[in-house]
Order: structure tokens, then C-alpha cells, then sequence
């Protein structure tokens, strides 16, 4: 039985991924540090463990007799203090690659972001040689950028490794990129930048566990040390997303058109006054990386992934956008 320890196992995707493992038949561990979220895993057959990334001992105690690890768990936000970006997403995956060759892992998948490609330009069709910007987007991505490395070079020092870049998952059980644009929605619109003609790529969840899984079972020599990217394969222009997802939802979209260089501008004052003044909150309503997501076209070639590892997105976009809202519905009444 093939034993797996998947980090962020209380989170949206590290769950996802740790129950589809489960129901291959493999032996599961979830690391994550939500007990609460920890005993739903318990009760699906995942031993759940308790610890931070920070804590190296902790970590690399998880990773013995673990055939393989999914490193899932990262410190995802627009906004936040470098130290612990750099502490959770750079030293934390230097502490799994370390705990995996302490004690042989036979595989280390290792779930990065297209964030670290983002400069502030529409990039189309990204391959994975795309060069990396040279300053990156934000704190988030800077770290990620450093995390692949720290993971390319475990691979070069004999850890077979892996690198997925997915881009804005979503499906049920995503608190982060449609709950965004909801609560915007509600509170005072969704700037429609340019006019709404970004075009955004997605990736529905279960697709993305579908690349993990493939990752994990795919021959060594074709994974090993690589880089995949991997979305639906289905990019729209925002403008055509926004009325397909709140129809399905029911509620009434609201939107604002506003250019770009006054969305940005007005992003970048928001940081300035939320650094100023921190008691007016843990962040922002929006920031320049969160008015860049909206406002430029980033879409990923998954031509590679196809090829070497069988991916093929089996769960379609709009009915992807079916499920989150039908989710949505049941959870909001």
C-alpha cells in the first residue's frame, strides 16, 4: 500500500487531495493545523497530524515511512508581512524537501502557483520555459519562486520532485478566489477593468487532483525535476465569466467599469493606507495585485502536461461553475 503524506490537509485543496488518495487506497497522513478540520479528515480515514511548517523537527518527522509527499500547504494571501511568507512558503518547503530526503521519499510533488509568472502584462499561452519576471508580483510570489527552487534543487541532489503550477482553482469548498469576487460583489461592485476584457484561466479542483494524482503515479524520468502547468485548457474573458457564475449563483451582478491605470493606482494607495494605519485591518479590500488579477490576460499552454503526464481536463468549465454554485447556495441558504 502506498503510503502519502499530504501537507495543508485542512485546507481547500490539501483536503481535496487528501480524501482522493484515500479512496485510491492509500495509507494517508494530512498535515495541517486546524483540529477542528483535522477530525472530519479522521473520520474519512486520514490520520490527521497536528504541526506548522515552521517547525523543521515536526515536519521531517512526518515525512518517515512516507512514499511519497503532496506539499500542498502554503501561506496564500495578497497582503501580509514578508517574514512569514518567506518562513512558511520558502523555509517550510526547505524543511519538506529535507524530511523527504532524511527519509527516502520515492517522490515529492511539490504545488507551486502561475502567480510567479505575473508581471503586471498580458502573458498568453505561458509554456513552462516562459521566463519568470524579473521583480516579482508580490511577497506571495516571490516566495512560491524561491519554494521551486528549493524543490528543483532537491531534485538535483536525488529526490525525485516534481513542480504543478495550477491556476485559480475553484469548486466547492474555495474560500478564496469566487468568495473574493462575492463579497465584492456585494459590498460595492466588481471593478470591471478595461472593460472586463482580461482573459482569465481556471482550474476547476477536481481536475488539478486529477494532475496530482497523475504526478505521483507517472514514470520518474518523466516527472523528475520538471515544471507542468495546469488549468481547465477553457481561458474566457472576464466579462463573459462574471455573468455565467452569478447567473448560476442568483444573485444580481453589480460592476463598475474603471481603466486601468486608475485601478491600479487606486490599488496601490490602499496598500500605502493599510501599511500607514494598520488598525484598520488584517487587509485591504483590494490591492495592485489583486486590481492586476482582474485587469491584465494570463493565460498557460497545458500542451506539456497533456503530453507527458495524460492530463486532460475531464470536468468541464461551466460545469465546474455549476457545482460551485449549487455548493454555494446550500452553504449561504
Amino acid at each position: 500500500m502506498t503510503k502519502a503524506l499530504v501537507t495543508g490537509a485542512t485546507g481547500f485543496l490539501g483536503r481535496s487531495v487528501s480524501l482522493r488518495l484515500r479512496e485510491l487506497g492509500w495509507e494517508v497522513a494530512g498535515l495541517g493545523r486546524d483540529p477542528q478540520a483535522g477530525r472530519l479528515l479522521t473520520e474519512r480515514g486520514v490520520r490527521f497530524l497536528q504541526a506548522e511548517l515552521r517547525d523543521k523537527k515536526r515536519i521531517e518527522e512526518a515525512c518517515e515511512g512516507r512514499d511519497l509527499v503532496v506539499h500542498c500547504a502554503a501561506l496564500s494571501s495578497p497582503w501580509g508581512r514578508y517574514r512569514d511568507f518567506y518562513e512558511i512558503n520558502a523555509d517550510g518547503t526547505e524543511n519538506v524537501a529535507a524530511g523527504c530526503l532524511r527519509h527516502g521519499a520515492k517522490r515529492l510533488v511539490h504545488i507551486s502557483t502561475s502567480s510567479v509568472l505575473f508581471d503586471y502584462g498580458d502573458r498568453l499561452d505561458l509554456g513552462e520555459e516562459a521566463a519568470l519576471p524579473r521583480s516579482p508580483a508580490n511577497d506571495y510570489a516571490a516566495t512560491k519562486r524561491i519554494a521551486e527552487n528549493v524543490v528543483l534543487d532537491a531534485a538535483a541532489r536525488g529526490l525525485p520532485s516534481v513542480v504543478l503550477r495550477p491556476r485559480a482553482l475553484f469548486g466547492p469548498g474555495d474560500t478564496s478566489l469566487f468568495p473574493r469576487l462575492l463579497r465584492a460583489n456585494e459590498s460595492r461592485g466588481i471593478p470591471l477593468v478595461g472593460g472586463g476584457e482580461a482573459r482569465i484561466d481556471l482550474t476547476y479542483i477536481d481536475n488539478f487532483v486529477d494532475a496530482i494524482v497523475l504526478a505521483c503515479e507517472a514514470p520518474v524520468h518523466r516527472v523528475e525535476g520538471e515544471v507542468f502547468h495546469i488549468t481547465n485548457g477553457e481561458p474566457l474573458k472576464l466579462k463573459e465569466l462574471l455573468p455565467r457564475l452569478f447567473d448560476l449563483i442568483g444573485t444580481p451582478l453589480r460592476t463598475k467599469r474603471v481603466s486601468r491605470p486608475v485601478a491600479l493606482a487606486a490599488g496601490r494607495a490602499m496598500e500605502r493606507l493599510y501599511r500607514t494605519f494598520p488598525s484598520l485591518g488584517d487587509e485591504p479590500p483590494f490591492t495592485r495585485y489583486t486590481v492586476g488579477q482582474l485587469a491584465y490576460s494570463q493565460t498557460l499552454d497545458i500542451a506539456k502536461a497533456r503530453r507527458e503526464l495524460g492530463y486532460e481536463p475531464r470536468i468541464r468549465l461551466d460545469e465546474g461553475l455549476r457545482r460551485f454554485a449549487d455548493w454555494w447556495r446550500r452553504e449561504n441558504g
